[in-house]
C-alpha cells in the first residue's frame, strides 16, 4: 500500500457482514483487524476502516447534472476494465444499484461512467471510470 492513502473510517453494522460484502462482491482484501470490532479493508489502495456498529450514516441527496446523489457517499475511480468487471461482480451478486450506471459528460474530456450502490449497513459507495483520468487534477 502507498504511505499517502486516503484513511476513512465508517460504521459498518454486523462487521461480517459487511466484510463479506467488500471482499466476496466488490473484490477488495482485508488487512489489520480486531475481532469483533473492526477490520481494515484494501479499497483499491485505500485503508477503509469498517467498524463494528448499531447506527448508521445519515444520508440526504443533493442536486448534481445526473440527477439527486445521495450525500455522504465514497468510492473509487477504477481503470475501464476493471469497472465493467466490478459491475459484473455487483450484478452476478444480485445486488441493486441506488442510482444505476450513468455515462456523464458524454463527448467531453471529463466523460465518464458512475453508478451508486449502498453497503450492507447504508453507506453509499460511487464507483466511477474516466476515459481521461489524467485530467482529474490537472
Amino acid at each position: 500500500m502507498k504511505s499517502n492513502c486516503m484513511h476513512l473510517a465508517i460504521p459498518a453494522g454486523d462487521l461480517e457482514t459487511a466484510r463479506q460484502f467488500y471482499c466476496d462482491v466488490l473484490g477488495c482484501k482485508t488487512g489489520n483487524s480486531e475481532a469483533g470490532r473492526w477490520v481494515d479493508i484494501d479499497f483499491w489502495g485505500n485503508e477503509l476502516t469498517l467498524h463494528q456498529s448499531e447506527e448508521q450514516l445519515p444520508s440526504v441527496r443533493h442536486k448534481v447534472d445526473m440527477g439527486a446523489v445521495a450525500v455522504p457517499h465514497f468510492g473509487a475511480h477504477l481503470p475501464e476494465k476493471e469497472f465493467q468487471a466490478l459491475k459484473a461482480r455487483i450484478e452476478a451478486a444480485g445486488l441493486e444499484y441506488l442510482d444505476k450506471p450513468y455515462r456523464r459528460f458524454e463527448g467531453d474530456e471529463y466523460e465518464q461512467e458512475t453508478f451508486f450502490i449502498k453497503d450492507p449497513n447504508g453507506n453509499v459507495l460511487e464507483m466511477k471510470t474516466m476515459v481521461n483520468p489524467e485530467l482529474m487534477f490537472r
